[in-house]
Order: structure tokens, then sequence, then C-alpha cells
């Protein structure tokens, strides 16, 4: 295993190209989730550290130095930062890990191919946005233009930190945005990683800059900036509400994406050894941190028995224990308060009448780090605590249901919409299903798969706009309407 010493990192933050110390010289500790211990600091930065890197951006946007490159050269830049991204995806795959106690196996296997892919992606598109021409009525040549927002504001989460970052970043780049990242607290090492390549890329000073620190402090000042022209959130729904009050007062863009409580179907008919594997990945996988999470799981009654019991099989034979073991499938949550948080609920969940068949207690090879079992709880309704609030860990809820009419009802009986999931051989129960559910993704006998050219986002209180694909480079333009009379 590599050390975390070995590793050289920034520990400052980014702004303006120069890697800084905060202007009051506070700093906060950064813990490996997987053993509790504090493995570095970086700087809280308050509002006068916002303030300059807000300063910095509003510049670039101003003096149109990014935003009027040639479309060419812009490409080849982010191109280049995704080059680099490859170079060093070892060091950002073991510093993920580390930030976020998730099996190394998976930070090199997902999150940083998905960074890659995504830098890759959008570095096609600076060279393909365009206008249209309008045919109006009248003498006049109508056109549009796409524009870039300006400084926009990014704050992402802590459980896939630098996949976030790039799909919130990349596309803004390519649109020719100005922007401040500021990474989770818990979170902040890769995102301070992504800077140093920034600059090695050749970004322009002030196009892209990282401010470290909490979300009352630092998140807080970022949104209520007045020139910052956009928000862009990924988190709880709680704190997404939070963060449109306080644009509200500005009138700043926002875009949210938020937390989700996503129903997963099996229908009778279905491959029941290819939807187990299903469930376990949409569930278990990344330990449950995941807004996409499988957690309301939906068993048509002649096959719930079957599932469930290969279910219980599966969260058994789960490898649990140091994220760098090869062997590791299942790693440790963020935090300990984080593990409370999942406990209170599964307990809130035996209260309210469900059982807990798998799981539900600290593993005993695990006395260290913020570390739960898989958990699988039964029993009781839709309308339970724990089948309409976001967990955001690994706790399934496995229920039955008689009918088609019945699932699609208690599928969208929430107030969340951002994914779903069904598992049958009839293909057309598979699309009309899929047509009722209220989600912004709906999985036909797969799971937790992402794009970067595929649209992601929410119904309800799942948020609004749409990351990846073409899709989100609206988030990122402004649109301008040109008349010019002919006469």
């Amino acid at each position: 295993m590599q050390r975390f010493e070995e590793i050289p990192f920034p520990k400052q933050l980014f702004i303006d190209g120069q890697f800084v110390d905060s202007a009051g010289g506070e700093t906060f500790p950064v813990v490996y989730p997987a053993s509790g211990e504090e493995i570095c600091r970086v700087p809280l930065a308050r509002d006068e550290d916002v303030d300059r890197a807000v300063r910095a951006a509003r510049r670039v946007v101003d003096d149109g130095r990014w935003a009027r490159l040639n479309p060419h050269d812009r490409e080849r830049l982010l191109h280049r930062i995704a080059d680099l991204i490859e170079t060093h995806a070892e060091a950002l795959a073991f510093l993920e890990t580390y930030d976020t106690g998730k099996p190394l196996r998976e930070t090199k296997m997902v999150d940083i191919p998905l960074t890659i892919q995504c830098f890759r992606y959008y570095a096609g598109w600076p060279s393909k946005i365009k206008g249209d021409t309008i045919p109006v009525r009248g003498q006049f040549l109508t056109y549009t233009l796409r524009e870039p927002v300006g400084v926009v504001g990014q704050i992402v989460p802590w459980n896939f930190p630098l996949y976030m970052a790039a799909i919130k970043v990349a596309p803004a780049l390519a649109t020719g945005n100005a922007v401040v990242l500021k990474p989770a607290e818990e979170t902040p090492l890769s995102a301070l990683y992504l800077a140093r390549l920034m600059a090695e890329a050749g970004v322009p000073e002030g196009v892209f800059n990282v401010v470290t620190g909490d979300g009352e402090t630092t998140g807080a000042a970022l949104v209520r900036h007045p020139d910052v022209d956009k928000i862009a959130f990924t988190g709880s729904t709680s704190v997404g509400q939070q963060i449109m009050r306080q644009a509200a007062s500005h009138i700043k863009r926002v875009s949210l994406e938020l937390g989700g409580k996503s129903p997963h179907i099996v229908f009778a008919d279905a491959d029941l050894s290819a939807a187990v594997k299903g469930i376990v990945s949409g569930i278990f996988y990344n330990q449950g941190e995941v807004c996409l999470a499988g957690s309301r799981i939906f068993v048509q009654k002649p096959v719930y028995e079957e599932v469930l019991e290969r279910l219980r099989d599966a969260a058994r034979n789960m490898k649990i224990g140091d994220p760098f073991a090869e062997e590791t499938t299942f790693g440790s949550l963020i935090s300990e308060e984080h593990r409370q948080r999942v406990e209170r609920y599964v307990g809130v969940g035996v209260e309210e009448g469900a059982e807990v068949v798998e799981g539900g207690r600290i593993p005993p090879n695990c006395p260290k780090g913020y570390f739960y079992e898989p958990t699988i709880l039964v029993g009781g309704h839709n309308r339970m605590t724990v089948a309409q609030e976001e967990i955001f860990g690994p706790v399934a809820f496995v229920l039955p249901f008689d009918t088609v009419e019945d699932v699609i009802g208690l599928a969208n009986d929430t107030k969340y919409g951002l994914a779903a999931g069904l598992w049958t051989k009839n293909v057309s129960l598979a699309h009309n299903v899929a047509r009722a559910l209220k989600a912004g993704t709906v999985w036909i006998n797969a799971y937790n798969l992402l794009d970067a050219a595929a649209p992601f986002g929410g119904y309800k209180m799942s948020g609004f706009g749409r990351e990846l694909g073409e899709e989100a480079l609206d988030l990122y333009t402004e649109c301008k309407t040109v008349w010019t009379s002919l006469r």
C-alpha cells in the first residue's frame, strides 16, 4: 500500500493560479474514515478567502480571456486535463480512498475512470456550442447566441469527491465559465490535487479556484457572494432548500442534485440471479452512500422469499475491512457522526415495526474506523420512516407487492424522484412501468449505470436541472437573442 505521506499533493487553497493559506491561518483536520485518525490539515476558508477566489474568477469573466479563447484551444486544454488525471490516476485513487474510506479497487475502477471520461466528453463540446437562426415575421435576421453564465460556485459532496467535481467543472469550463469549487469538508484532497493538474495543464489564472471548508462557513459565503452568478450544488435536500433561499437575494441561477429514496422493483418473471446482483449494487455499492441508492426494494410476492434469501446471502458474503486490501468489497462510512445516523435510522425502523434480518451492527472485525454492516430490514409498510427518509447508508428495506398497479403507486409514494430500477423479461411491462415511474433515471434490468453522455437529475424534491450529457450545457450558458433589421 502506498503510504499517505508518499503522495505529493497541495494542502492550501487554490486562488488565482496560486496555492495560498487562508487569510486567518485557520485549518481543519482531514480524517481517514477506516481508522478514525487525522491524516493532515487543510485551510478553513472564510469570507475573505472566498471573496479573493470570486474576485479572481470575476476578473477573467469580465476581461473575457477564457470565454473568448478559441474553442479549439479550450478543447485542447480540457483534453490535457484528462490526460493528466489519467497520468496521476493511481495517486488520485489512493487519495480518494484515504479521504472516503471506500475500497481502493472501486476508486481505481470506477471513480477515476468516470472522472477521465467526463473531462474527455466535455472536451469535445467547445467547438460545437452554437446558436440558431430563427425565421421570425418581418424583414429581420434573428439568431441566438450561447454565452457563459459567468462566475460559477460549485459545491460537491463527499461520496464521490473527484467525480462529483468533474461533472460540474468540466461542462462549466467547456462553456467558458470561471469556477470556484468548494469540496466537501470531509473530502478536500482530490480537489486540491485537481487544482495542481489544472495549473500544470495551463488553465489561465483565475479560471479555476478551490476553497476548502465547511458548509456553514465556506459554502454559505460562496452562495451569498454577490459576484457569483450561479450555484451548482449536490447534497442533501435540506441544504438545497437553504441554498435556494440564500440565492434568492441576488436571483442567482441554481441547479440542485439532491436526495433520493429510489424504488428497485423485481417482478416475478425476472432473472433473479441478475436482479439480486443489481439490488446489491444498488444499495450496498459505496457503502450505500449514493444518492441513487435503490433503498426501497419491492419484490413481487411469488418470488419474495427467494429474493430475500439470496439478498441475505449476498450481504453476508461481502468482504468488509481494510479499504486498501484487494479482497475488500465494502469499506467504511464517512464519519462517526454518519455511522450513528445510520444506526439511529435502523433503530427507528425496528421501533416502527420492521425486523433486521441481516446486519444492523458494527462489524466485530473492524474495531477502528466507521464501519457498519450491510443491513436488510423487512416488515412494516411504505410509509414508515425508513421507507420515506434518505438514510444514505447500507440499509435495504424490502417489501412485497401484488400487482403492477400496486407497485407503481408504492414506488411513486415519496417526496423524492431521483432514480428507479426494475427487473422483468416482459418488454412491454418494462417500458410501461418506466414511463409511469416519477424519476429522472430509470434502469431496466440494470442499476447504477452512469455515462458522461447520458443526462442525470431528479424529479420532485430530488432537485432540478440535468447534469451530464448535452443537457448540462444548459446549466452553464445563457441564451441571447439578436434581432437585426434588414430594411
